[in-house]
């Protein structure tokens, strides 16, 4: 990996920039969820034409997860959204809720009300009017995060005799980052094709480029697969898609939750730079049409005399 401190490691991250963020902005909720939208906003003190990343959060975790990822984005110039699905432990909805069945469908309609009401969001941060670019939208998540997010990019969710169901994808969002996704509903174990029957994806439409993170040390109990689970986003979705395989990591990937957080087992705050790198510099190039930051980024890890990770595309 880069010496942090080379010249072209600063150029890669770009000088960072004092960051606002506020929470809980709230959202009224839509007929059904019950609980209303709570999310944190994140931006850069300064500039404007910020691009806009939708982050949705792995299970049981909140608006307040991920500063590892979300307070890096938006010290790189990103608007980061971050709701609160109704899985969280802070709204601790119990398993016999008559929610939890649609859950999933609450976390992809959560992500689709935050870019419905933006303008809303953009008003709530004191200095923010005015300076979001609503054209360059990406959508990210961590593990049921991904699964969520990656519906907006046109994965769909297949029904028990195998046939997609509805299309969720939104034309408003131009790219992804896909960070520890779920693969095919064919490997699941008796106890999650029971109990998470909505963990059977088809990825033949999701066309929107994404960036699909995965460790090669992550063992799911969902899965009667090993870690080559969670490259079937890539595999099995078409064109313009990206693959980081991250070497030794395990589900957090190095430790994307949180600082010193309880769910790390593999924690690597070197792994995490090289997440926080990368996906940066993909989601400014899939923005930003000529941005040459990913074609540097990936011909550095490519160089690296030790790499922590290795990367494909096509």
């Amino acid at each position: 990996m880069p010496d942090p401190n080379s010249t072209y490691a600063h150029q890669l991250a770009g000088a960072p920039r004092r960051v606002i963020s506020v929470k809980p902005v709230v959202l009224p909720a839509p007929a059904g969820r019950g609980e209303d939208l709570q999310v944190r906003v994140s931006a850069p003190a300064t500039g404007g034409e910020l691009p806009v990343i939708v982050f949705s959060h792995g299970f049981g975790w909140s608006m307040n997860g991920y500063a590892p990822l979300a307070d890096h984005w938006a010290a790189q110039g990103f608007l980061v959204v971050q709701p609160t699905h109704l899985d969280s432990r802070t709204l601790a909805v119990p398993a016999e809720d008559p929610r939890t069945p649609r859950i999933w469908r609450h976390r992809i309609e959560d992500l689709t009300l935050v870019l419905d009401r933006l303008d809303v969001l953009e008003e709530a941060v004191p200095g923010l009017a005015g300076r979001v670019d609503h054209g360059r939208i990406a959508v990210a998540g961590h593990s049921w995060g991904a699964q969520s997010a990656s519906v907006l990019l046109g994965a769909r969710v297949l029904d028990p005799d195998g046939v997609p169901g509805e299309d969720m994808s939104d034309p408003r969002v131009k790219a992804g980052v896909l960070l520890a996704l779920t693969g095919l509903g064919d490997d699941l174990t008796p106890f999650a094709a029971e109990h998470l029957p909505f963990l059977r994806p088809s990825f033949d439409g999701m066309t929107t480029p994404a960036l699909v993170v995965a460790g090669d040390q992550d063992r799911s109990h969902l899965s009667t697969r090993g870690p080559d689970w969670f490259t079937d986003p890539y595999t099995h979705s078409p064109g313009a898609k990206s693959l980081l395989t991250l070497f030794g990591a395990e589900h957090s990937l190095g430790g994307i939750p949180g600082y010193e957080v309880a769910e790390t087992t593999d924690e690597s705050p070197a792994r995490v730079a090289l997440v926080q790198r990368l996906t940066t510099a993909f989601l400014r190039s899939a923005l930003h049409p000529g941005d040459t930051g990913w074609r540097t980024a990936a011909a550095a890890l490519e160089s690296d005399p030790h790499p922590l990770g290795k990367l494909r595309s096509k």
